[in-house]
Formats: C-alpha cells, sequence, structure tokens
C-alpha cells in the first residue's frame, strides 16, 4: 500500500484522515507538534526543514501522497504566525518532499484550504504578493501591520490555494497531481476556539451552511482520500469545496 504524509495529523482533520488511511492498510507518517511521527515546528525555517528530512528518512526518499493539513486559525496569537504556518509551512513542505512524490507509485497531493480563501479583499491584500514572492519576512511584516487575525487568515489560504494551482504545470511533468480542498466550517478544536473568541464568535456562530450545520473532520477527510487515490486519476490544480453549500451562496455566479 502507499507511504503517506500528513502534516496537522494529531487532532481534526489530519487526525480523522490518518485514521481513515491507516484503516485501509497505508502507512502514515504523522507530522505535527506533538504527538506524532514528526514532531516538528512549521513555523520555523529549522522546524520545516527537519521535517521534511524526517519524513524523507522514514520514507526512504519514496513518497507516494502528501497532504498539508497542519494550519492555525484566526484565535492565532498573532497574524504573523498564521502565515508562517499556514502558508510557508505548506510552500516548504511541497517544496522538500515533491522529488520523493514523483519517485511514488500514482503520487498525489492535497493541501488544505478553506473556503475563506473567497473572502471579498484577500487577493489583493498586500501580505498575498509578498507570500506568493517567497519573501516570507516581508509577508510577516505586512500581515502584522494589518493585525486581524482573520484577513491574514484569508489571505493565507488564498495564497496556498494559488500556489498549489500555479505549480500545476511543473507537478505533472513530475508525474504528480496536486490539488487543493476548500473546507467550511468544521467540528475541530480549532472552530471550538473560534466560536468562544470574543472577537470572532458571534461571525463564527452565524457561519452556517446551507446544508444546515459544519462538516464533521471525517467527511472532509473522505474527500481528501479520494483526492489522493485513483478515482482521481485526471484531477489536477483543482479546488473542492467540502463547505456544505457555503461557497455557492456566497458567489453564486463564480465558478
Amino acid at each position: 500500500m502507499s507511504v503517506i504524509a500528513i502534516t496537522g495529523s494529531a487532532s481534526g482533520i489530519g487526525a480523522a484522515l490518518k485514521e481513515l488511511l491507516t484503516a485501509a492498510g497505508h502507512t502514515v507518517i504523522g507530522i505535527d507538534r506533538s504527538h506524532a511521527d514528526v514532531e516538528a515546528d512549521l513555523s520555523t525555517d529549522e522546524g520545516r526543514a527537519a521535517a521534511v528530512a524526517a519524513v524523507l528518512e522514514r520514507c526512504s526518499n519514496v513518497l507516494d501522497g502528501l497532504v498539508c493539513c497542519a494550519g492555525v486559525g484566526v484565535t492565532a496569537p498573532s497574524s504573523g504566525l498564521v502565515v508562517a504556518v499556514n502558508y510557508f509551512g505548506v510552500s516548504a513542505l511541497l517544496d522538500g518532499l515533491a522529488d520523493a512524490l514523483s519517485r511514488g507509485r500514482q503520487p498525489a497531493a492535497v493541501v488544505v484550504g478553506s473556503v475563506a480563501a473567497t473572502q471579498p479583499g484577500a487577493a489583493e491584500l498586500p501580505m498575498v504578493e509578498a507570500m506568493l514572492a517567497g519573501d516570507e519576512a516581508r509577508a510577516i511584516e505586512l500581515a502584522e501591520q494589518g493585525g486581524q487575525t482573520h484577513l491574514a487568515y484569508a489571505g493565507s489560504k488564498y495564497a496556498v490555494t494559488c500556489l498549489a494551482r500555479r505549480n500545476v504545470v511543473d507537478w505533472a511533468g513530475r508525474g504528480v497531481r496536486l490539488n487543493v480542498v476548500a473546507p467550511g466550517a468544521v467540528e475541530t478544536p480549532l472552530l471550538q476556539a473560534s466560536k468562544a473568541d470574543p472577537r470572532y464568535g458571534e461571525s463564527t456562530r452565524r457561519f452556517v451552511a446551507p446544508l444546515g450545520r459544519g462538516s464533521e473532520p471525517r467527511e472532509v477527510a473522505e474527500a481528501i482520500a479520494f483526492l489522493l487515490g485513483p478515482q482521481a486519476s485526471f484531477i489536477h490544480g483543482s479546488v473542492l469545496f467540502v463547505d456544505g453549500g457555503m461557497d455557492a451562496l456566497m458567489r453564486t455566479k463564480v465558478f
């Protein structure tokens, strides 16, 4: 069976995906700050490099799947941390493990984005341009100037979605499919923290999809597993919304 690395494997969507894939017989290399096969801090260059090195050692430089699920939300202690983890933590893992994936069997990677990436104005945030230019110091500086973690979150998820989509030619040349899953509200500790936050709690609680509820982590994990598998063999560079209809509600004429 396949060898698949998952960042953010200790909780939420990542934990649900690890359970799902392990039960299906795959070998999973979990990456998180604690309680994982590979313990690393993806907010720093050193932590990212350590994570890549540890994964390569465990998979003997041959990887069949990668899921970049680790992320922080609007309750993060700083906007800079949101940018560091949600964008640069992902880009470093994609860059560092691309060659190993190219040696895999029917290899595929999935980036966990967010429906928040479609938030009006996210694409125009100056921090997005800095992220896509690979300038982490400038991106963090711009994010901290704004001081609003919800903008940093939306901007980071927009940027990381663009990152995946602009790599379709390069990754196809390596023989690796790369897609994005964009969840809406997911019943995870991250969402509960947002609901309890005095700044964002009310708006988070009002963020209800047409299906009338948030998703369970397992539901998003099933979509990711599909994109990793052979049934999705011709899906590449796509954004799959797993949001209960929220994107369709908010952007009916954009698809």
